[in-house]
This record gives C-alpha cells, sequence and structure tokens, in this order.
C-alpha cells in the first residue's frame, strides 16, 4: 500500500489517499491497469484506520476475484474523508439548481451550508488522477476509469459519473443516502445521466437501518435509468439485500458485485447475488 500523507489540493482540504496495486504489478512491468477511484478511503483497507474499526478490505476480496479469474486487476485508489467537510465535500451541488433560489438557501441551510461536491471533483480529476497516471501504469480512458462509495460516498460516486462523463465510465453507488438530494435528485438525472452505452451504473441497499428509508427514492431512480435507456443485468443494476444494513461490514459482504460488475465479465453480471440480491 503506497500512502500519500495530506496530499495538497486547491479546491478542497489536504487528506491521505491510499493506492493499492494489484498482485502482479512489480512482476508485469509492461502491463497497464485500470483504476477504482473509492470514497471514504479510510474505510476501505485495514480495520485499524476504519472510523468505526471495520473496513471494507476491498483489496483482500478484489485480490480473490483476480485469482479466481472473476475480475481484470485493477488499481484502487481510495481517497480519505474529512469528518467536518465529507457532507459537504460529498453532496452533489447541481441538482439543487432545480430548486428556486429562495427554496435552495432554505434548504441548504439547513444542511450545514452549500454543497462543495463540485470542489471535490475537480480535485479528483484536475489533481489527483493525473498524479495517479503520471506515477501508476494505469489505463487513464473513460472506460478503465470507475467510482464507489457508500451512503454520502454513493452520492458522489453518481455524481461524478454524470459531471464527468468522458473521465469516469461506470460507477457504483452502495447504500446510497437519498435523503440528501430529496425531492432534486430525479429531475437533475433525467437531464444529466450519461450514455448507456458507454457507462455503467451499480446501485443497492439493504432493508434494515437507514437503508430501509431507501426504497422510495431509488425506485425513482431506477425509472429514471429506464427512461434514459439503460439495460438491467447490461449496463445497470439496482439490488436490494434483505437483512443488510448500513454499515462497512455489510457492504464488505457484498462488495463483490459491484467489483464484479465494474471491473469483470458483463455475463457475469446477473449472476452471483448473494443475500437475496435480486435485480430490478
Amino acid at each position: 500500500m503506497i500512502r500519500l500523507e495530506n496530499f495538497p489540493s486547491r479546491h478542497v482540504a489536504p487528506r491521505h489517499v491510499d493506492i493499492w496495486l494489484p498482485p502482479g504489478y512489480e512482476s508485469e512491468p509492461d502491463r497497464r491497469y485500470p483504476v477504482l477511484y473509492m470514497h471514504d478511503g479510510q474505510n476501505c483497507f485495514v480495520d485499524e484506520d476504519a472510523g468505526f474499526g471495520v473496513a471494507w478490505q476491498v483489496q483482500n476480496v478484489l485480490a480473490q476475484m483476480i485469482a479466481a479469474g472473476q475480475t481484470q486487476p485493477a488499481i484502487i485508489v481510495g481517497i480519505w474523508s474529512i469528518d467536518q467537510w465529507r457532507l459537504v465535500d460529498y453532496r452533489p451541488a447541481r441538482p439543487f439548481s432545480y430548486l428556486s433560489a429562495g427554496a435552495r438557501a432554505r434548504v441548504l441551510a439547513g444542511m450545514g451550508g452549500p454543497p462543495r461536491a463540485d470542489g471535490y471533483l475537480a480535485f479528483i480529476v484536475d489533481e489527483l488522477k493525473p498524479l495517479i497516471d503520471a506515477r501508476c501504469r494505469t489505463r487513464p480512458g473513460r472506460a478503465h476509469t470507475f467510482t464507489m462509495g457508500s451512503s454520502m460516498g454513493g452520492l458522489i460516486s453518481l455524481y461524478a459519473l454524470c459531471e464527468y462523463p468522458d473521465v469516469f465510465g461506470g460507477a457504483a453507488c452502495v447504500s446510497t443516502h437519498w435523503p440528501a438530494v430529496e425531492g432534486v435528485i430525479t429531475p437533475y438525472l433525467r437531464d444529466r445521466l450519461p450514455d448507456p452505452a458507454t457507462h455503467r451504473l451499480y446501485f443497492d441497499q439493504g432493508t434494515v437501518t437507514i437503508d430501509n428509508l431507501y426504497r422510495p427514492a431509488q425506485s425513482l431512480v431506477d425509472e429514471a435509468m429506464v427512461a434514459a435507456g439503460y439495460t438491467a443485468g447490461m449496463n445497470w443494476l439496482s439490488r436490494v439485500y434483505p437483512g443488510a444494513g448500513h454499515c462497512e461490514a455489510d457492504w464488505h459482504e457484498r462488495v463483490h458485485i459491484p467489483l464484479r460488475f465494474l471491473l469483470g465479465q458483463d455475463e457475469a453480471l446477473v449472476r452471483d447475488a448473494p443475500r437475496g440480491g435480486r435485480n430490478h
């Protein structure tokens, strides 16, 4: 693991960035790799860094999948969040432009102030990604650049795909926290969802704890996906995991599904749905 400590930015507060290189990276010097950018990076890899003491351990899951031939090898970049800025860094900004000026001011005042997601994405696209592409043997094009996160990290992953469709080719939005954009996300998606011929999107949710609140909004998002021309099981998945809640332990249990969706073979997407997961 490579750590870039307190990575500086003109757009957001400095933060750690962790880079995981897949097995075989050193022994295959001519090979280049897709890159998965993950949010809340402190929760991605090891329990010692995780905010609640349990990490996704995504590197272990991906290494096992690579060894089994289920996915292509990939580089994972874990971008740490900062507690006092996380909500505004991850809250999409443009959807609130669909409100009147007065309504927008009232809503955002109740949410802790204006979103800073545009700055956060500029940090990734204009500052971090060029460094990763220069320092690591990446495949830098859209078709090989992905993003994933949970809760508010799911929102910023979706927003990244919509705002930078020439940079990101796929996003996995895990237990997406729709209440943060309630009433404004669906008109935004109707206007901004990228071309389904060149992009893919994964959504999921559990059925207990706060995830139990997500079904109505997710259903509206799913309708927007259909209207935009996405096809379930091909370039879009939306799954429900009965009994799963809103925590890293549950996300660890199913992270192989979005990993396979983003990095695996298309024919594998509809298979392998644990814990009662379903397509809809």
